[in-house]
């Protein structure tokens, strides 16, 4: 199997309000994602360490550098169990986002599982154009699916922060899909921090103006700061270098798993931009 060539970068940062941080990241080479944890300093930064801890030790059970839809799915089971024993064992319950992707290798390719459960994102970057990959799991969203909001006005729509699935919750099932990974192609991971101080379009047009990991990285992490930085902050930056499907190839594919879910197509995914 090709080996997958990436230049990654990820940060977290408390904010500019918050006086301490419950965000985690993970960017092992295989598994990629953000988990915003709830609950405070006893429960929200523990349940975050947790599921990132879960999802890291995929890498004990990974085949030439990649693993399987269901290993992905059992760790997810894993950290939920791992966050509901914090809630049962402390004064305050636990909770958790997560989203990221996984590399794993399907009908002799390497794919992207892309997975998330609550409202922090993933985004491709690919030939000038940012797309939303994952839908957020939000009152707002619910909202906007049902017709009785506008995405303009689910921007500044009070309510906008309750998330209607998180590990720890009884609401934590995952969605998940399977898309090819592109050569040149850039994945974003990032908290709702990130998303709630700059639009998609400041993300797009630091993507398009800075091509070094880590740089781009730092400017969306400083844009967010100051515009407020009023949550924790967090994000990962996955550059394909090699390795993935040549550029042109059939980048529109998406795969469906043996999950009992409806999976998405992503040349319908959401773009849900903020202007």
């Amino acid at each position: 199997m090709v080996r997958l060539d990436v230049s990654v970068a990820a940060e977290t940062h408390a904010g500019m309000v918050r006086d301490h941080n419950e965000d985690a990241v993970l960017a092992d080479g295989l598994v990629f994602a953000i988990a915003d944890g709830m609950g405070g300093h006893e429960a929200g930064e523990v349940a975050s360490a947790a599921v990132v801890r879960a999802l890291g030790a995929l890498h004990h059970n990974a085949h030439n550098g990649a693993i399987s839809p269901e290993q992905l799915v059992a760790a997810l089971d894993a950290a939920q169990y791992d966050v509901v024993s914090i809630s049962s064992g402390g004064p305050r319950s636990a909770g958790s986002t997560v989203a990221g992707v996984a590399v794993v290798d399907f009908r002799e390719g390497l794919h992207w599982l892309v997975f998330n459960i609550g409202d922090s994102r993933v985004y491709r970057y690919l030939d000038g154009e940012l797309r939303q990959l994952t839908v957020d799991h939000s009152l707002v969203q619910q909202m906007v699916d049902e017709g009785t909001l506008t995405a303009k006005e689910a921007l500044s729509a009070p309510g906008r922060n309750v998330i209607t699935r998180a590990l720890g919750a009884a609401d934590h099932e995952p969605a998940l899909f399977l898309i090819p990974v592109i050569d040149t192609e850039r994945i974003l991971i990032c908290s709702d921090g990130l998303t709630n101080e700059i639009t998609d379009a400041a993300i797009s047009a630091v993507l398009a103006a800075t091509p070094d990991t880590q740089h781009a990285v730092d400017r969306m992490l400083a844009l967010a700061l100051n515009n407020g930085g009023r949550d924790n902050v967090s994000l990962v930056l996955v550059d394909v270098i090699a390795g993935g499907m040549a550029h042109g190839e059939r980048t529109g594919e998406v795969v469906t798993t043996a999950f009992e879910q409806e999976l998405p197509d992503e040349d319908t995914a959401p773009r849900q931009s903020r202007s």
